[in-house]
């Protein structure tokens, strides 16, 4: 399979103002990403990297913060942008070939049907999500094969890990949440989310300063009932009420301490005794005050 290769048109000159706060904007966002990539090695030299790309913001930013770090990285990595045209009614097919054309981008567009299936298996006013994501990734996975890339760059940013924390926490009895980089099941693909130290406003500035084509989801934008956009509401308004409750709640994620959990796989509580000299991990006196 051999994607798209294009030659880039000029983008339109941009008002001085405005370039100058794309650049403090993007300057950051580099930053940022960059950080993530490095701390969890997410891209090596010689990589070939399949970003998927749905036509909301959040793929669009993370499609042009790595052709920016690519630009003078000091590694060589590809890039190939790949959509799934899922087939829902009305969906812009010219949108995103004429983006990633102008872009100089080299990309895949891969229609499969999967709207008629989700509306046939989901009854009518039930959450469609969880669905429509197993199919789409089975044929990104595909696609990850077929395309020979070693690499698949989801748009997840940080506010989409935290949402997937408090949802785990509350409706399924696990502390989990999206980790940055991750093997896919079969162990064949490895999944990226170069985005994981991004807030989700960042990127949604981003989007609006570069004029992206926002292609919405119309199979499950409108479904307000959403527990995902009741958590995320929550984590917005929780925010506002207590600034930085956010910000220490993602930090937490990569501090954790297994000893005072309930996780017994963890931590060895059935052998924990009192002894003078102890090889045990200390108990701080700020966290003993919360016992």
């Amino acid at each position: 399979m051999q994607p798209t290769t294009i030659r880039p048109i000029p983008s339109p000159a941009r008002p001085p103002a405005q370039s100058e706060e794309i650049e403090r904007l993007e300057t950051r966002l580099c930053r940022l990403v960059g950080q993530a990539i490095a701390d969890y090695r997410m891209i090596e030299d010689g990589d070939k990297v399949m970003v998927c790309l749905s036509g909301g913001k959040d793929s669009y930013g993370l499609l042009e913060i790595l052709l920016s770090l690519r630009s003078r990285a000091p590694i060589h990595f590809d890039i190939i942008a790949v959509n799934l045209d899922q087939k829902q009614p009305g969906f812009p097919a010219d949108v995103l070939p004429e983006y990633l054309t102008r872009r100089g981008v080299p990309f895949h567009i891969e229609t499969r049907d999967t709207y008629s299936v989700v509306k046939r298996l989901i009854p009518e006013g039930q959450t469609t999500c969880s669905l429509c994501s197993r199919l789409r990734r089975g044929h990104l996975y595909r696609l990850a094969t077929e395309l020979g890339t070693t690499k698949m760059a989801l748009g997840h940013h940080r506010d989409d890990i935290l949402e997937t924390l408090l949802l785990n926490l509350f409706f399924t009895g696990k502390m989990k949440a999206m980790p940055p980089k991750l093997r896919s099941k079969s162990g064949r693909h490895v999944v990226i989310r170069p985005l994981a130290y991004v807030k989700e406003a960042d990127l949604a500035r981003y989007a609006t300063l570069l004029q992206f084509p926002i292609i919405p989801c119309d199979l499950c934008g409108s479904q307000e009932d959403l527990k995902r956009k009741q958590v995320k509401q929550m984590l917005q308004e929780w925010n506002q009420r207590f600034p930085g409750s956010n910000d220490s709640m993602f930090a937490a994620l990569g501090n954790i301490a297994p000893s005072l959990l309930l996780d017994r796989s963890l931590f060895n509580f059935s052998d924990l005794k009192a002894d003078a000299i102890s090889t045990e991990p200390a108990v701080s006196d700020a966290e003993e005050d919360l016992l």
